[in-house]
């Protein structure tokens, strides 16, 4: 207990003392603020959902008073992801989780596409049988033709998130040319 007071000290909330702990487990103390409980997390390396929904530990959880559930169906309602069998109602909080999650899956797959057509460029560029090397440069052009399709689907889909009034997170490096406007084609600046 002490480590992970010091763990909370040293993240700026030395509130959360080695006795707030004891308390707690005792249950002399019944609450703890979302900063304690955010910074406990973070000391105990685990995700805060962790902390709330402890699964694999339990099979139930009591999600509000006198309701329990499954742990898992207890996280998924938490983060939004229980499954339902209409969609979301448009402009929803659920909506917006749904539409960030997509975009997640979005920036996944191009990830992906570009990864592989590099590691198949890689791999041709490095093997002395010609063969080989003609299928692995085929394979790249295929990934990259998929990764030009990704990317483009990832752009689409930013812009309709605007569109909604939601702002898309930011990318990461290896994408951050789809957040760019298209530089004008040499037909558009003859025009």
């Amino acid at each position: 207990m002490a480590e992970v007071a010091q763990g909370c000290s040293d993240r700026g909330l030395p509130e959360f003392t080695e006795h707030s702990m004891k308390n707690l487990e005792s249950g002399r103390k019944t609450s703890v603020t979302v900063a304690d409980f955010v910074v406990l997390a973070d000391v105990l390396g685990v995700p805060p959902v962790a902390l709330l929904f402890p699964l694999g530990a339990s099979a139930t959880v009591e999600v509000l008073p006198g309701r329990e559930v499954p742990t898992w169906e207890a996280v998924a309602w938490f983060t939004g992801e229980l499954p339902m069998e209409e969609p979301a109602p448009e402009g929803s909080a659920r909506d917006a989780l749904d539409a960030f999650r997509v975009h997640g899956d979005l920036v996944t797959a191009a990830l992906s596409s570009y990864a592989l057509a590099r590691e198949r460029r890689r791999a041709a560029s490095t093997t002395l049988d010609r063969a080989r090397r003609a299928t692995l440069l085929e394979r790249a052009d295929g990934y990259e033709e998929h990764a030009f399709e990704d990317a483009q689907e990832l752009r689409t889909y930013r812009e309709r998130m605007r569109q909604r009034g939601l702002t898309p997170p930011p990318l990461p490096d290896e994408l951050a040319f789809v957040g760019l406007p298209d530089a004008p084609s040499d037909t558009e600046e003859n025009e």
